[in-house]
């Protein structure tokens, strides 16, 4: 098995590649749960530095997450007891009343690259439906997006409900979009800022570890 191979084949967006060679290492034997930690999150792991780096921009890292997403389909199958399983559920989706999702999509596969479980509301998300995905998935973590300044209110009014509803020490929440700051963040009670998908998924490892499981 060349691991390294299929790193290449995610970080150069080389879906058919990626597949063919994943294909191959599974007809020989290769332990699926290895190909999907040392390759595609071993993958991921390498363009979220570059990334945070300088190295890529946005749309290549979105090309990678995409073409990591297609590996995923391969293996996801066959992980019974994955390691987005016991790393923790993630769920995500842009706030009451902004339609943006580009940020979301990105961070939602970043984090699927990273093995985390993956709960997806979409956009224009309210308060209510955030709780209840996070009580539907027992997620650890919730993120929310903005990138209209007229729908930054809503993360408070959503972070107000959950921790009505849920203790702190069972679910935690980050934030991100263009206009938000980690003052924002400070101001509304929300756990974590990123300002973009790699640190997004940083934090959230850091945000995991922190609550009660």
């Amino acid at each position: 098995m060349n691991i390294e191979e299929i790193r290449n084949a995610v970080i150069g967006n080389d879906a058919g590649k990626l597949k063919e060679l994943i294909q191959q290492n599974l007809e020989q034997g290769m332990d699926p749960e290895t190909l999907l930690n040392q390759g595609l999150i071993g993958a991921m792991d390498i363009v979220g530095e570059k990334f945070s780096a300088g190295e890529l921009y946005v749309p290549e890292m979105l090309q990678s997450a995409m073409a990591m997403k297609e590996g995923l389909k391969l293996l996801k199958p066959l992980l019974v007891d994955s390691a987005a399983t016991r790393k923790g559920t993630i769920v995500v989706g842009t706030v009451k009343g902004d339609l943006h999702d580009i940020g979301k999509n990105l961070v939602a596969m970043m984090l699927e690259g990273a093995g985390f479980q993956v709960i997806d509301l979409g956009v224009d998300v309210d308060p209510e439906s955030f709780l209840k995905g996070v009580r539907e998935n027992q997620a650890q973590v919730y993120a929310m997006s903005a990138l209209l300044t007229t729908t930054m209110p809503s993360m408070k009014e959503t972070i107000e409900l959950v921790k009505r509803e849920i203790s702190d020490r069972q679910v935690k929440t980050i934030i991100g979009g263009a206009p938000l700051s980690q003052k924002y963040a400070d101001d509304i009670g929300a756990d974590g800022f990123a300002p973009d998908a790699g640190a997004a998924v940083e934090k959230i490892k850091m945000l995991i570890g922190r609550v009660s499981l």
